[in-house]
């Protein structure tokens, strides 16, 4: 080992051995489980849509939900979660859709993805997706188009208050997925581009 690797290696111990560390609050900070009505989450959730780009439909009744869906889905190929996962009985308007299980050619085929939400965050205008049976993670990433679709009991407010109350349920799982927006990056010439890893047209339906 060299001088110079020597010296290196023995700051680094040093510094770690006087190291002073933060201590961690009980609540990290920005992670308050902060509320509000569902009529104020609703408001809020729509207008951060809208900030985002996204196509936001608010329906008053399950019928009207399943009606927009299949008017976003119309002519298209579809990749979707299991019917069972749907919320609106959406499952009578998928047919022969392609599924997360099914061979990597027919998801890669799809042109649009459909899914529920385990939760919808107002404050960011984010959806919460939790991997698990019947509810593959490639359906919300892979189309080049997404919807997704919230019932209002779906909302809440913060970052917080969905950590809280899906905790039980995000722990054991694979995998838990935030979609914010369609999926953007500016990594080539600081030029940003939308649908490079994920959909880049995003529609939320937003049922009763």
């Amino acid at each position: 080992m060299s001088d110079a690797r020597t010296a290196i290696l023995a700051r680094l111990r040093a510094a770690q051995r006087t190291a002073l560390l933060p201590r961690m609050d009980e609540t990290p900070l920005g992670l308050e489980p902060a509320t509000a009505d569902p009529a104020a989450c609703l408001e809020r959730f729509t207008r951060e849509l809208a900030a985002l780009g996204v196509e936001g439909h608010v329906e008053a009744s399950a019928e009207a939900a399943r009606a927009r869906v299949a008017a976003l889905i119309a002519g298209k190929r579809v990749l979707c979660w299991d019917p069972e996962h749907l919320p609106y009985e959406l499952g009578g308007l998928v047919g022969d859709a392609a599924r997360g299980g099914d061979d990597r050619d027919r998801q890669a085929a799809a042109e649009i993805g459909l899914t529920g939400v385990d939760a919808a965050i107002a404050e960011t205008g984010s959806l919460v997706v939790i991997s698990g049976k019947g509810k593959a993670r490639s359906v919300s990433l892979l189309p080049p188009a997404y919807v997704a679709v919230v019932r209002r009991q779906d909302l809440c407010f913060s970052m917080g208050e969905c950590f809280r109350r899906l905790e039980p349920r995000m722990a054991p799982a694979a995998c838990t997925t935030v979609i914010t927006g369609p999926s953007r990056t500016a990594d080539i010439e600081l030029q940003l581009t939308l649908g490079v890893h994920g959909p880049g047209k995003v529609a939320v339906v937003i049922g009763p």
